[in-house]
């Protein structure tokens, strides 16, 4: 049976009633993806107002790796229910936020000892990493990279790249910021070729404490093992460990924001792995609460420590409900095979993407890893130009068919795959029939016509 059940018109009645009173009592810089209004979700569907059903191409932008309502989360959650909702973790703490940091200090990356600080999102969690180095390294500068998102609080906007919509209007940003090229090859900012390039933007590290920042004044590099909003865009693997020299190196520390493509995502509890990296702290937020929020910064134990007793906290951070909710996540991800089933979803979604490839001259590159994995559409294969406004026309075609997407990159060009793990392969076919329609829908020339046209 069809898990796309379309009852209405798509927006529904509902969802147009509920978009007029929005549009009144929120301000519209909140803007959102769909006009759709949900009303109940469950494993990797939803459900609107209208009683509609999509299959969940989003997973919440990567929070829902272990599905909607998962049963054990929601067991977890309505246990601690039971007990207390909230004290302050920095009043009177409690047993959970522990047992998380805990397991955090084992599971990522690195066999020396950790702590973890839990927070409340990942922009939060991305300020704290930040302060941290400070505390630690006693220099202030931070290098980030082209192509980045870290969240959309002062100092993580000044990490971000993306100018709109999310850094537009809101200057000046903190300082001694500085930010170079990312592993982007599909456009590299070099115009080099991988492998002949010999990987010049990780090396290029060592130019930018010459041109423009001295390596002894840098806390750290920060950086995305797999971008999210730049478009899931995996490096080489040689990338991340030749930048992890250099800092090493310069006594520069490493941070990894795997807040988008940490537990599970990539086939990998942490996207580090695939790279063989240990970062001195990794951010992680997104799935780790399984829908509730929750963030955490983990790292090298006596580079946590360097911020004094008060330094660091927050009144709602390590909330009860969500601790609850991140050690079941965790007893999930560690019990079953959801991180093999990431591998299985990219690799289904790849053979489709290529047969789309072969058909479509849309379709310019095929990237990430595991079940974190996106297309990058260009009006033209040679010049690589954005296909922007197609992307847009394919993202609604997609939720008025019965499935939920969302875009990504600078140039709003890639169509991002953040489905729950817990996705049935029938619902992934179906899903990816879909995306297949939506795609023809736009009028492409297809591929082997233009290679025909251009002998």
């Amino acid at each position: 049976m069809s898990t796309i059940q379309l009852r209405t018109e798509i927006p529904g009645p509902n969802s147009r009633a509920l978009a007029d009173r929005r549009d009144a009592a929120v301000p519209r810089g909140l803007s959102h993806a769909t006009p759709l209004y949900v009303a109940r979700a469950q494993d990797a569907w939803l459900e609107d107002v209208d009683g509609n059903r999509f299959l969940d191409f989003a997973g919440g932008i990567g929070c829902i790796n272990t599905g909607h309502r998962n049963q054990t989360v929601i067991s977890a959650i309505e246990a601690q229910l039971q007990e207390f909702l909230h004290t302050c973790s920095q009043v009177t703490p409690y047993e959970s936020y522990i047992k998380l940091a805990e397991r955090l200090n084992h599971l990522t990356p690195g066999k020396f000892p950790k702590k973890t600080i839990l927070l409340n999102t990942g922009a939060e969690a991305v300020e704290n990493a930040i302060k941290i180095a400070r505390a630690h390294t006693g220099r202030s500068a931070v290098i980030a990279f082209e192509d980045a998102f870290h969240g959309r609080t002062m100092m993580a906007l000044a990490l971000t790249s993306k100018t709109h919509p999310y850094k537009s209007g809101f200057a000046p940003f903190p300082s001694d910021v500085y930010r170079i090229p990312y592993a982007y090859c599909y456009r590299c900012s070099y115009s080099l070729a991988y492998p002949s390039c010999n990987l010049h933007c990780a090396r290029h590290l060592e130019d930018t404490f010459k041109r423009l920042v001295a390596s002894e004044d840098v806390a750290a590099v920060i950086a995305e093992p797999v971008l999210g909003e730049g478009g899931f865009v995996a490096p080489p693997p040689e990338f991340f460990p030749i930048i992890m020299d250099i800092c090493r190196r310069h006594g520069v520390l490493f941070i990894a924001d795997e807040v988008q493509s940490g537990f599970g995502r990539t086939g990998k509890m942490f996207a580090s792995e695939h790279y063989g990296i240990e970062p001195d702290m990794i951010v992680t937020a997104k799935s780790l609460g399984g829908g509730l929020p929750l963030a955490a910064v983990t790292g090298r134990a006596e580079i946590m420590d360097a911020p004094g007793p008060g330094g660091l906290g927050g009144t709602f951070a390590g909330n009860p409900l969500a601790c609850a909710a991140a050690n079941a996540v965790l007893d999930v991800l560690e019990g079953s095979d959801l991180l093999q089933r990431a591998e299985m979803i990219g690799k289904r979604f790849v053979a489709r993407a290529k047969q789309w490839q072969e058909r479509f001259d849309l379709i310019g590159d095929i990237r990430g890893l595991g079940g974190m994995r996106a297309i990058e559409l260009v009006n033209s294969r040679e010049t690589r130009a954005p296909a922007t406004e197609q992307t847009r026309k394919i993202t609604q075609y997609c939720y008025e068919h019965g499935l939920i997407t969302i875009t990504a990159g600078t140039y709003g060009n890639v169509i991002r795959v953040l489905v729950p793990l817990v996705i049935s392969d029938e619902q992934m076919d179906e899903a990816l029939d879909v995306l297949e329609s939506a795609i023809a829908s736009v009028g492409t020339k297809p591929a082997r016509a233009v290679e025909m046209a251009t002998k």
